[in-house]
């Protein structure tokens, strides 16, 4: 079965702007937050809310989950398009932002991420790989009336 072309990513956060980023099972030295495609049916809060559970065992109903009202579009990096329909190249990110009171413990799950680590929203943007992730950051720091 094929992936959707349209996914959440989502910025976990504290308010000192500590940023959960975990690094990818599959590309060694790809960090990144929450992300992944919707499944049939569901909205992207709901593939948010899904995605933060599955990749880091926390339930996002129980905190601040922000649908910052951003989407973009980019271009699926050749190695996973295998994963899309054939001649699908792009994909839709929505982005949220999920605000908690401190950097919490994290399960990762063990298929998806290998490690993970809270760090200032400024490292996290130049750790990340996606300019996605990069741009939800800027935003983050943007809303803090901070700067990159």
């Amino acid at each position: 079965m094929f992936k959707t072309p349209v996914s959440a990513l989502v910025l976990i956060y504290t308010a000192d702007l500590q940023v959960l980023i975990m690094e990818r099972a599959d590309k060694a030295g790809f960090w990144q937050s929450v992300t992944g495609s919707l499944e049939a049916g569901e909205t992207p809060r709901q593939a948010a809310i899904r995605e933060v559970l599955e990749e880091t065992g926390l339930h996002a109903e129980q905190y601040e989950l922000q649908d910052w009202q951003v989407a973009n579009t980019y271009e699926i990096y050749p190695h996973w398009r295998h994963r899309y329909a054939p001649g699908v190249t792009s994909n839709v990110e929505h982005q949220f932002a999920l605000m908690l009171p401190a950097a919490l413990p994290i399960t990762l799950a063990p298929d998806e991420h290998l490690q993970y680590a809270w760090v200032d929203w400024r490292l996290a943007a130049q750790r990340v790989f996606s300019w996605t992730n990069v741009d939800a950051l800027k935003r983050l720091g943007e809303r803090h009336q901070l700067s990159l």
